[in-house]
């Protein structure tokens, strides 16, 4: 079960940020263009927000089962280095928790922003910022704190 979820959590990451690359970028357009914020740049908006709550369920079901991610007193080395279970039990949790709380947050207040170009830069700059951190929390091949694969394979 581990290894599906890991896979899963995997491959849907992916989806989170391509979306989130997507949105920032009409946003992006919409600002510098002075575009009309049309019914195709809600939908991104609204399915960003949608993947992105996708992704925190299959995390929460992870974060219960993986063993990288219980935490523990001893999470911290003895050299002060930040071990893998500090990196999934702490950061990586506390990091992309924040994140999709602002893609909500930012979300929530462009659905309600009177003007197009009201929508356009909240989203840019709320979801820029959750980008920013997700970034961050991503335990890439090549992160000193977590390594992970770009894409975990999938055994069952």
């Amino acid at each position: 079960m581990l290894n599906t979820l890991l896979f899963f959590h995997s491959m849907v990451r992916w989806a989170v940020l391509g979306t989130l690359l997507y949105a920032i970028y009409r946003s992006y357009k919409g600002c510098s263009g002075k575009l009309t914020f049309t019914k195709s740049d809600d939908f991104v908006r609204h399915w960003t927000a949608t993947i992105a709550h996708i992704q925190l369920m299959l995390g929460i079901v992870l974060y219960t089962q993986s063993p990288n991610a219980k935490f523990t007193l001893h999470a911290i080395g003895t050299d002060g280095q930040i071990t893998q279970p500090f990196f999934f039990g702490v950061l990586h949790l506390l990091l992309m928790v924040s994140a999709i709380v602002i893609i909500t947050i930012g979300s929530a207040m462009a659905k309600r922003k009177p003007t197009d170009s009201g929508k356009f830069k909240t989203i840019l700059i709320w979801f820029g910022l959750a980008l920013f951190i997700i970034f961050i929390a991503i335990p890439w091949p090549f992160s000193p704190l977590a390594q992970r694969p770009y894409l975990h394979s999938f055994n069952l």
